[in-house]
C-alpha cells in the first residue's frame, strides 16, 4: 500500500512541478509559469519567473519555449550570474514583440541577456520584432530611438543557432563585452528599405565565430565595432544589405581598435557594399590584420571599399588624425559590380593606409559592355596577381 501511495505521489509531482529533471538537466517550461502563447496575452512576467527558476537551479538547466505557440513579450531582461553551469534556451515557438508602442518602457533593448556564461539558444523557432510600427514612426530626428531586438552583454561561451530572426525594430542582434561566441545557421531578414536593421553588431568582444547564416536586411549584415578582435566569419550569404563592415570606427574623435578579423567563403548579392572598412575623419586607434577571402559578388554597388575619411556631416573636416588602417588583404574576390568603381580605396591625406594587398581580384561590370575601374588616395601596398580592375596605385 505504501509503495502504491509513493508511486502516485511521484507521478503527481512529475505532472505538477514546473521543473522536470532528465539526463540533460532540469527542464523548465514557460507554460508552467503562466505563459499563454496565444499571441495576444502579455507573457513577459511568466518568462521572467521561468528565467528566475532556470538561473537559480544547479547544474545544467533548460528553458523550454514550446512549438506551435506565439509568445507576446514586452522588454524583458534575463540577468545572471546564474547558479546553473550551463543554460539552454530552447525556442520552439515564436517570440513576438508588442506592436503597441505605448506599452514599451525601454526603447534601448527588447530581449536582453546579461552576465550569463554558458548560454545556448536554439530550437528552430523564430523571434519576430514586428518592427514595421517602429520604422513607420521613424523620422530623421528620432530614428535612433528604437530598441535592439536581441542583446547579449558580458556573456562568455554564448552559442546561438538554428533560429529565424525577422523584422527587428532596429538592429537584430548585438554582441557586446562577450568572449567565445559561436553563431551558426541563423536566418535574419527584414525589408531592404527598413532603417538600420543590422543583422549582427559586434563590439568590445573577442573570439567570435559567425558561420553558415543568411542575412537579408536594411543595413549592415555584420558590423564590427571598436574593441573587437579575433573574429571569424564564414559561409554568410548577405543581401540585400550593406555588406560586412569593419566600423564605423573613431566617431567623435574616439579611440577605437579592431584586429584579427577574417571573412571567408561569403556571398554578397545586391548589396550596397560588400567588403568594407569605414573610419571617421578625426578618429584615433587602428584597424589591422583583416582579410576578405574567397568572396563572391553578385551585382553589388561597392564590392571593395576602404573609407578612412568617413564624415557625412562634415564634422572635424579639418582634422588631421585618423584611425590607422594596415595589414589588410583582399584575396580571391570575384563577380559583378553595379557601380563603375569596383575597388575604392580612399585613405586620409595625413595618415594613409599601409600594407593593403590585393590578390586575384576579378570584378566585372554588371552592365554589358562596361568596364570597372579603381580609385585610390594615399594607399600603400601591393597586388600579388593581375587584378580586374587594374589598381595602379598598388601595381608596382
Amino acid at each position: 500500500m505504501k509503495a502504491a501511495i509513493l508511486t502516485l505521489f511521484l507521478i503527481f509531482m512529475m505532472i505538477a512541478s514546473p521543473c522536470l529533471c532528465n539526463d540533460l538537466g532540469k527542464v523548465f517550461n514557460v507554460i508552467s509559469y503562466g505563459a499563454v502563447g496565444n499571441g495576444k496575452t502579455d507573457d513577459t512576467r511568466a518568462f521572467a519567473k521561468a528565467w528566475e527558476a532556470v538561473c537559480n537551479a544547479n547544474g545544467i538547466t533548460s528553458l523550454i519555449i514550446p512549438k506551435g505557440k506565439i509568445f507576446l513579450l514586452n522588454p524583458v531582461q534575463f540577468k545572471g550570474p546564474c547558479r546553473a553551469t550551463k543554460v539552454l534556451v530552447q525556442v520552439g515557438g515564436t517570440i513576438a514583440a508588442s506592436a503597441n508602442l505605448k506599452t514599451w518602457t525601454d526603447n534601448e533593448k527588447w530581449i536582453h541577456f546579461e552576465t550569463v556564461d554558458g548560454l545556448a539558444i536554439n530550437g528552430g523557432g523564430q523571434i519576430d520584432g514586428q518592427g514595421s510600427v517602429w520604422w513607420n514612426a521613424c523620422s530623421d530626428k528620432h530614428c535612433d530611438d528604437r530598441p535592439t531586438a536581441l542583446h547579449f552583454h558580458n556573456c562568455s561561451g554564448l552559442q546561438l543557432s538554428n533560429l529565424r530572426h525577422l523584422n527587428s525594430q532596429k538592429n537584430h542582434i548585438s554582441i557586446s563585452g562577450c568572449k567565445g561566441v559561436k553563431i551558426n545557421n541563423l536566418r535574419i531578414s527584414a525589408p531592404e528599405d527598413s532603417p538600420n536593421t543590422d543583422a549582427i553588431d559586434i563590439s568590445t568582444s573577442s573570439n567570435i565565430e559567425v558561420l553558415n547564416t543568411v542575412m537579408e536586411t536594411g543595413d549592415d549584415c555584420i558590423a564590427i565595432n571598436g574593441g573587437s578582435s579575433n573574429i571569424t566569419i564564414s559561409g554568410v550569404a548577405c543581401g540585400p544589405g550593406h555588406g560586412i563592415s569593419i566600423g564605423s570606427l573613431g566617431k567623435n574623435e574616439a579611440f577605437d581598435t579592431v584586429e584579427e578579423v577574417h571573412v571567408r567563403n561569403c556571398t554578397f548579392k545586391g548589396t550596397q557594399n560588400a567588403a568594407r572598412i569605414k573610419t571617421w575623419q578625426g578618429g584615433k586607434g587602428y584597424a589591422r590584420k583583416i582579410s576578405y577571402e574567397n568572396i563572391q559578388i553578385i551585382n553589388s554597388q561597392n564590392p571593395i571599399i576602404i573609407d578612412q575619411n568617413y564624415n557625412p556631416n562634415s564634422l572635424n573636416a579639418n582634422a588631421q588624425s585618423a584611425v590607422e588602417i594596415s595589414n589588410v588583404t583582399f584575396r580571391n574576390v570575384y563577380g559583378t559590380s553595379v557601380d563603375e568603381i569596383a575597388v575604392d580605396l580612399v585613405c586620409s591625406d595625413h595618415i594613409g593606409c599601409t600594407n593593403i594587398v590585393l590578390n586575384n581580384i576579378d570584378i566585372k561590370s554588371a552592365i554589358p559592355g562596361k568596364q570597372t575601374i579603381s580609385r585610390c588616395n594615399n594607399v600603400h601596398g601591393s597586388t600579388l596577381s593581375p587584378c580586374n580592375p587594374i589598381v595602379p596605385c598598388l601595381s608596382h
